[in-house]
């Protein structure tokens, strides 16, 4: 198996600069997990600032749905480039999203796609490195939505960080390796 990374921290923390920052070779494939709001410049905005960054030589591949990132990563083998996911915490929006979750449904839909992702990431056989937010380090939210996507992307990224061997939060630009 090759080396599992994840790297956690919040907002304009530099977590992924860092993560990219991870893999120096040529080729590299960057799986893009945010989806686009036709309605939302700003975050087109800001996709087209993580596009403008990486290296022509990178292949982008945009997961369109939760199944789609568990997939690849199951299918890799080890001779495949290494892979860059940016990031779990975008995943889990549209897994909520998709799974009705903001109107209080979907409890078992969501344990299916965690777990089919957390297993995919154990067996990813190519070079992987995992982008997400760290969101238990804020104050508590005050609305029901935001309540549960903390309460989820916690629970996700401890369990993502059980099957990864190396973790390293980012404060502030600074990396701290956790393991």
């Amino acid at each position: 198996m090759s080396p599992r990374t994840l790297v956690l921290g919040g907002a304009r923390s530099g977590k992924s600069a860092h993560a990219e920052g991870l893999l120096t070779e040529a080729t590299v494939t960057y799986v893009a997990t945010a989806r686009r709001y036709p309605d939302d410049p700003d975050w087109d905005a800001r996709i087209a600032l993580h596009v403008a960054r990486r290296p022509s030589t990178w292949h982008t591949v945009e997961a369109s749905s939760p199944a789609d990132l568990a997939a690849l990563l199951t299918a890799t083998q080890y001779e495949d480039p290494p892979i860059l996911v940016d990031d779990l915490s975008t995943w889990l929006v549209g897994v909520l999203d998709d799974a009705q979750a903001w109107e209080g449904n979907g409890a078992e839909t969501i344990a299916h796609n965690v777990d089919q992702l957390v297993r995919s990431v154990a067996t990813c056989r190519a070079r992987l490195v995992l982008v997400t937010a760290e969101v238990g380090l804020g104050v508590i939210p005050s609305t029901r939505s935001g309540r549960l996507f903390r309460d989820h992307l916690g629970a996700l990224n401890a369990r993502v960080a059980e099957v990864c061997d190396e973790v390293t939060l980012l404060v502030a630009g600074i990396p701290l390796k956790l393991r």
